[in-house]
């Protein structure tokens, strides 16, 4: 594989630390945790020791002030290992955590984000509705203003980390009236009266990632649960998608990696009509298309990913490296069953939980349909 523009030899360390604890903490145990539907509390704790939760969190406040091709290699190498159960910690480091950081009061810095990177609270966001996926200005949720207090009502769906999260940010109306500018963002603890989680999700993949609904009734909200300022949700998941976005797009290309790498060592050990696989040439020629897409969607990734650190990632550019690598990650996992056969159509391989895992990359953080929307939205400004 094409070696990662990005890489320093702090990075390469950083990689070869990820592997470890994946060989080590992880693969005895992901197995159970997919039979389990969720990942224990204790893998969350022991990668907050390692430094690989929250990691462009301030020290200050518990991280490790990192830029974010830190996080691209925790995200290329889960996603490269296969072991979805850990998806979660993208989103609990790379989603949730920021917003904290990005739009909290200091004291709610200084109240969740140790426990975050730690690992001693686990985070989610809630912004799909049984009604409203990829559409958020459709969301029904409301948070009432009532004195001091909001009153919250409503119910989420397909929150990953749901099953286990100590905090859940959640996207609502405060002015149903308004539109875009009438949601806010609300930092809702799971013990607090009125929250509730629903069912277990079961899924075709992921599943060791824990995927659920949520419910409020008429949660007594604080007013210093309000994260930022009222009406300035929709503004702020706007400003932080473009990161969620590329988030994916490291995992995807990861992922991709780790499967081609799988089939070729399948493909030298596996014997038909006398010879290898890889002595065919057809399939020669398909993995060679396949690392060629891999190099490419590995240059376009790293180029994005360093316009990310530089601040200069745009709405379209971050939609186009999600829409991209992941139909790559997809096509890839599509291919690598293929020269599997039989064998790739049994879950105990590898491939088999990868290309199960893999679809609903083109579905979240807004579904590729939309990721094309923003593109050409791009593009018509470009020349107006």
């Amino acid at each position: 594989m094409l070696k990662p523009d990005y890489e320093t030899s702090e990075l390469s360390q950083l990689r070869h630390s990820v592997q470890r604890f994946l060989s080590t903490e992880v693969a005895p145990y992901h197995e159970q945790w997919e039979q389990q539907g969720s990942t224990p509390r204790a893998i969350w704790t022991a990668a907050g020791a390692q430094g690989f939760l929250c990691p462009t969190v301030k020290e200050v406040n518990g991280g490790v002030e990192a830029d974010f091709r830190f996080s691209a290699v925790i995200n290329e190498e889960i996603g490269r290992s296969g072991y979805s159960g850990l998806i979660g910690f993208g989103i609990h480091s790379d989603i949730c955590a920021p917003y904290i950081d990005h739009y909290g009061t200091t004291e709610q810095q200084q109240h969740y984000l140790p426990k975050l990177c730690s690992g001693d609270m686990i985070a989610a966001i809630a912004m799909s509705e049984p009604g409203a996926g990829s559409d958020l200005q459709a969301i029904k949720t409301k948070a009432v203003l009532e004195g001091d207090h909001y009153i919250l009502n409503g119910t989420k769906t397909f929150i990953s980390n749901g099953q286990n999260a100590d905090i859940v940010i959640v996207a609502a109306k405060t002015d149903p009236k308004e539109g875009a500018k009438g949601v806010s963002l609300f930092l809702v603890e799971s013990q607090w009266q009125g929250f509730e989680r629903g069912r277990n999700l079961s899924k075709i993949g992921m599943k060791a990632q824990d995927t659920s609904e949520l419910f409020f009734q008429d949660i007594t909200l604080p007013r210093s649960a309000l994260l930022g300022e009222e009406g300035k949700g929709f503004k702020y998941l706007m400003q932080e998608l473009p990161q969620e976005r590329l988030m994916i797009a490291s995992n995807a290309i990861g992922a991709a990696e780790g499967a081609l790498s799988w089939t070729i060592a399948y493909a030298k050990e596996r014997k038909t009509f006398g010879k290898s696989l890889l002595e065919h040439q057809h399939i020669r020629f398909k993995l060679a298309e396949l690392q060629s897409d891999i190099v490419a969607g590995r240059a376009f990734h790293d180029r994005c990913l360093a316009l990310h650190v530089e601040g200069l990632l745009s709405v379209g550019l971050a939609a186009s490296v999600k829409q991209w690598c992941s139909d790559l990650q997809c096509r890839v996992m599509d291919e690598c069953l293929q020269i599997h056969g039989g064998y790739g159509y049994m879950w105990e391989y590898p491939i088999a939980r990868a290309w199960a895992d893999a679809r609903v990359q083109r579905i979240y953080a807004g579904s590729n349909e939309i990721m094309k929307e923003l593109i050409a939205r791009e593009i018509e400004a470009s020349i107006n």
